[in-house]
């Protein structure tokens, strides 16, 4: 058993396997996951667990070189979006539509589905090196 971090196989096997450039997303109860994706869902209830609580953990594992967000947050959801930004530290965000974002995140290795309720609760976090 791990003494600490993730304990969540799938979450840690995904992050563990990540190369440069590659992509996990992290979303809400709401965004499309295509069939075939590697769909990891923690959504339990709406709301359960909530997307930040969901987002810290992972970014306390995985080295993470920019993040994507869809343009609407800013406007829509600002108080989740300042919650990001504070959580993101020094990370680099970059915006696009959310349909481009829906686009983007197939193109990921994982897709971790929250039960987050607020719109645009989605990000894509683009792994970085540690070195």
């Amino acid at each position: 058993m791990k003494k600490r971090g993730i304990l969540n196989v799938p979450i840690s096997k995904t992050i563990a396997e990540l190369g440069h450039t590659d992509k996990l997303v992290i979303c809400d109860a709401g965004l499309p996951i295509p069939q075939d994706a590697n769909r990891i869902d923690l959504a339990l209830k709406a709301g359960t667990p909530n997307f930040i609580n969901v987002l810290k953990p992972i970014l306390d594992e995985m080295v993470v070189e920019k993040a994507i967000l869809a343009e609407e947050i800013k406007q829509v959801s600002p108080e989740l979006f300042e919650e990001i930004k504070e959580a993101l530290g020094d990370i680099a965000i970059e915006f696009s539509t959310h349909e481009e974002f829906k686009k983007l995140s197939q193109q990921s290795k994982g897709i971790v589905r929250t039960g987050e309720i607020t719109s645009y609760a989605n990000i894509i976090l683009v792994s970085g090196v540690d070195f």
